[in-house]
């Protein structure tokens, strides 16, 4: 008889798992569904509530302020891309070091977080160097 008792416990021990894991997701689901409620109320009722007066001014092209003439063809400078791609690199990189500062001054995290960040810092470096070396730093 206690072998019963100790399956059975074990059976809702197992069940009352489960019933968490699931309860646990469902809040992330119903999180989840909430978001996607609010952004479809706030579209729809922008939609609503927005006035709709077409103008000849309103459907023109608008292209930084300045009215459009000419084609509709222009060509951009691939630099402006890569210096914003630069600067997106190196503010990551920037969020990176102030998680790390905290770890460095951790007991017994130092020399192991001072070589990861060295590497880090190289890879840094290196397309850092290959960029200057390619000319894309030049702005002329």
């Amino acid at each position: 008889m206690p072998e019963a008792t100790t399956v059975r416990t074990t059976d809702l021990h197992q069940v009352q798992v489960a019933a968490d894991y699931f309860r646990d997701y469902s809040v992330v689901g119903l999180l989840g569904v909430v978001g996607v409620l609010f952004v479809a109320v706030a579209f729809v009722g922008g939609r609503l509530l927005r006035p709709v007066v077409p103008t000849p001014e309103k459907l023109l092209t608008y292209e930084c302020g300045v009215d459009p003439v000419g084609e509709g063809w222009a060509h951009t400078q691939i630099r402006y891309y890569v210096y914003a791609f630069l600067y997106v690199i190196f503010a990551v990189d920037a969020i990176f070091l102030f998680p790390w500062a905290t770890v460095f001054a951790a007991p017994g995290f130092g020399g192991t977080t001072l070589v990861e960040m060295f590497i880090f810092l190289g890879f840094l470096a290196v397309g850092l160097l290959y960029a200057w070396k390619k000319g894309v730093l030049e702005w002329t």
